[in-house]
C-alpha cells in the first residue's frame, strides 16, 4: 500500500518501523494484514483526545431520561409499531 495513504502491511512493520513511528507522529497510520485494516497507529496526543472524548459519554436509563426525550421516543417507537402493523396488513 502507498506510504502517503498512511496504511502499512504486519510485514512493513518490522521492516520499515522508523518510517512508520515518524508518519504515526504526524498522523493515524494503518496496519494492515491480510489486506484487512487491523490496528493503527497514532501519537499520544491524538489518543489523549480521543479517550477525553470518550469519558464524556454516558449511559443512561430510561428512568433517567428527560421527560421530553422519553417523550420523542415513546412517539418514535409508537410509529414505528404503526408502521410494522400496516406492513403486516
Amino acid at each position: 500500500m502507498s506510504k502517503t495513504s498512511g496504511f502499512y502491511s504486519s510485514s512493513d512493520l518490522s521492516r520499515k518501523s522508523g518510517d512508520i513511528i515518524a508518519e504515526a507522529l504526524r498522523h493515524p497510520v494503518t496496519i494492515t494484514q491480510r489486506n484487512k485494516p487491523r490496528l493503527v497507529l497514532l501519537n499520544i496526543e491524538d489518543y489523549e483526545r480521543l479517550v477525553k472524548q470518550s469519558d464524556r459519554r454516558t449511559v443512561g436509563t430510561i428512568e433517567a431520561m428527560p421527560d421530553e426525550l422519553f417523550a420523542e421516543f415513546e412517539n418514535a417507537v409508537e410509529a414505528y409499531a404503526a408502521e410494522d402493523e400496516a406492513g403486516r396488513s
